[in-house]
């Protein structure tokens, strides 16, 4: 149940859900990003045994907050969790998070159609600044060298599926903040900063933490990133393209089966992405006053990687033949025979007009 909230009259229904993760009771204490309508929300869970018949031994809460954008909220997770160790020891009292509220609040449109004017933030690709400053405060330090090392070469498949835009559900049983992170990563994986490309297909959004009070909401999102810790959805196959379980990436999709392969191109930009990674970690042993962080190197990668994709892409639908050859993937770093079926999917999802020539090794 909902304990306590600031603004009064603000719709809350389901937050409850959202805030505490399922199977949450297992562990002592996590937090997890997660939407409510329009917004975002961060909230830290906490877990208290207690001697107490009434509250079966255990005394759990979590604090959050809501936002319109996910950006800043991270700034905001210390206070949170001081406070929901606060709540678990002296229940009721509510001074420090109505001081909070009163110091930071700002206006949320939760009226029927004002959605409309809130900033466009619901995904990290659409915002094309580079994400400086703002950004970086989103995610700890090492978030996404963690998601480097938890899903090695098969982040190039994930990649290929985040800029398909297609539904992304990753499992994992609590505590469910590290994955948030890992939904947050997927995102980065799709950053594209040229101008005229991504119009014409549906925004990506990440959804964090979903339930299955959120099922109704999922049956209508065309592309979403999204984490749970429900086994329920694995079942639900119409609400999802991808799924991920611990580290298995699968799809139920004939035509997306091709995609699930790693060819001799996602080696040579895994190695390549590693490589700049050390290099990276050398020059900061090296030169102290040189910081260039690792998120960065990481979220740049991609973003150049999209880049060259689709530059060539635009250049040959601009030509007077609009044929894409064998060489031209090679140019565009992808593998002509085992990324053809991505390089299909990529022309049909962003309506660019050009004609693949590429032989089929299969077919005489």
């Amino acid at each position: 149940m909902v304990e306590w909230c600031l603004p009064q009259d603000i719709d809350l229904e389901g937050v409850e859900f959202k805030s505490m993760a399922s199977g949450s009771h297992k562990i002592q204490s996590d937090f997890i990003y997660f939407r409510k309508g329009p917004f975002f929300g961060l909230a830290c869970f906490a877990n208290m045994p207690v001697e107490s018949e009434l509250e079966r031994g255990a005394r759990m809460k979590s604090v959050g907050i809501l936002s319109p954008s996910y950006t800043l909220l991270y700034r905001h997770m210390h206070f949170l969790e001081n406070q929901v160790r606060h709540q678990l020891e002296t229940p009721g009292h509510y001074s420090h998070l109505a001081a909070f509220y009163e110091d930071k609040k700002g206006v949320l449109h939760a009226g029927p159609g004002r959605g409309g004017s809130l900033p466009p933030v619901y995904w990290l690709p659409s915002i094309h600044r580079y994400m400086y400053p703002e950004m970086k405060i989103t995610h700890p330090a090492g978030c996404m060298s963690q998601f480097i090392k938890f899903f090695g070469e098969q982040i190039l498949i994930l990649w290929k599926f985040a800029l398909l835009r297609k539904r992304i559900l990753i499992f994992s049983p609590p505590p469910v903040g590290v994955v948030c992170y890992r939904v947050y990563c997927c995102c980065c994986l799709a950053n594209v900063s040229l101008p005229g490309i991504g119009g014409t297909v549906p925004e990506s959004k990440p959804f964090f933490y979903v339930n299955v009070a959120d099922i109704e909401t999922l049956e209508v999102e065309v592309s979403y990133v999204a984490c749970t810790t429900e086994k329920i959805f694995e079942e639900k196959r119409e609400l999802y393209d991808v799924y991920v379980d611990n580290q298995n990436v699968k799809t139920h999709h004939d035509h997306l089966q091709p995609l699930l392969k790693i060819n001799s191109a996602d080696r040579e930009k895994y190695r390549r992405l590693n490589e700049q990674r050390q290099m990276l970690l050398y020059s900061q042993e090296v030169e102290e006053d040189y910081n260039p962080c690792e998120e960065d190197l990481f979220v740049l990668f991609f973003l150049e990687q999209n880049n060259r994709i689709f530059q060539t892409l635009l250049e040959v639908s601009s030509s007077q033949d609009k044929t894409l050859t064998a060489e031209h993937a090679r140019g565009m770093g992808l593998d002509p025979q085992g990324d053809r079926s991505f390089l299909m999917d990529l022309l049909e999802a962003y309506g660019i007009d050009v004609m693949l020539v590429i032989d089929n090794p299969c077919c005489p």
